[in-house]
């Protein structure tokens, strides 16, 4: 077997993953949850698992350009918008109880401060420099991938957030959030793309697979940046227009919300005042 096509599992992120899961059935994301979004969070789990271990990890670590930006379109746009969707509010919101937390997700959950907490580490990380030095030290590179990962979260809650104190932004407005997202990550994969020099060595040194050469490898990495990147979003776009455009039938296409987080957060929250009103 090639050493890239191994099933290597790392412990910390077994472990990241339990703490997750046990986290989500602790605060009862699997009672009164629909089946369909129990689905998406474990989904979740399941693709943060198969794209940190496994050949995908190990292609991207030792061999490939292409598989860890394969691995990282993973991580930013497939991992957090299902985490998001699949999680109930009433999960979310001991996470949110303590008051600093509440009032820094007020700020970061904007869709301009969310935006920038994306983009600016996304592209800088990218610099032949930052990312050479990710790819040489095993810690660092850790590092790289909490970031991607919080910072996707808050990229997507304007989007997807399940709680009405940190709310979604209206569809169309989701729309065009999504477009300008896209924008930084096109020109970075484009960057990458159109180089006429091999940008980081550590691949060019490595073991070759598949007889790529490391520029071809580049160019595949930077398409999948530049092109799949920005066709997800699209694929994200037009599902938010079909759905806008249902609802808005119905006229209520800035209202409506998944019933079991927001729907259940209104009745909860007008449930608390009234009971203080009665209290007082």
């Amino acid at each position: 077997m090639s050493p890239w096509n191994r099933w290597d599992l790392h412990p910390s992120v077994v472990i990241g993953l339990v703490l997750l899961g046990g986290l989500y059935a602790y605060w009862g994301g699997l009672r009164g949850t629909s089946r369909r979004k129990i689905a998406a969070f474990a989904g979740s789990l399941l693709v943060l698992f198969g794209a940190l271990n496994g050949p995908l990890h190990n292609l991207s670590d030792q061999y490939l350009f292409s598989a860890h930006m394969a691995q990282h379109l993973l991580l930013t746009l497939v991992f957090p918008p299902l985490l998001l969707y699949g999680t109930p509010a009433w999960v979310v919101r001991p996470l949110l109880r303590p008051r600093w937390v509440m009032a820094l997700g007020r700020v970061v959950t904007r869709p301009l401060w969310a935006a920038l907490l994306f983009t600016g580490p996304i592209t800088i990380w990218h610099a032949p420099a930052l990312y050479e030095a990710a790819l040489r030290n095993h810690n660092l590179h850790i590092v790289q991938h909490l970031i991607f990962l919080t910072t996707a979260v808050v990229m997507w809650w304007p989007v997807l957030s399940p709680v009405p104190e940190l709310p979604r932004i209206p569809h169309l407005l989701q729309m065009l959030y999504l477009f300008l997202l896209g924008i930084p990550m096109s020109i970075t994969g484009a960057l990458i793309t159109l180089s006429g020099s091999v940008l980081y060595p550590f691949y060019a040194a490595a073991p070759r697979v598949w007889n790529l050469s490391p520029m071809d490898d580049q160019q595949i990495g930077g398409l999948l940046m530049w092109v799949l990147g920005g066709l997800m979003l699209w694929i994200v776009m037009s599902v938010i227009w079909f759905r806008y455009s249902v609802w808005d039938q119905r006229s209520d296409a800035e209202t409506r919300v998944p019933e079991e987080a927001y729907g259940n957060a209104k009745f909860e929250m007008r449930n608390a005042k009234s009971q203080d009103g009665a209290r007082n």
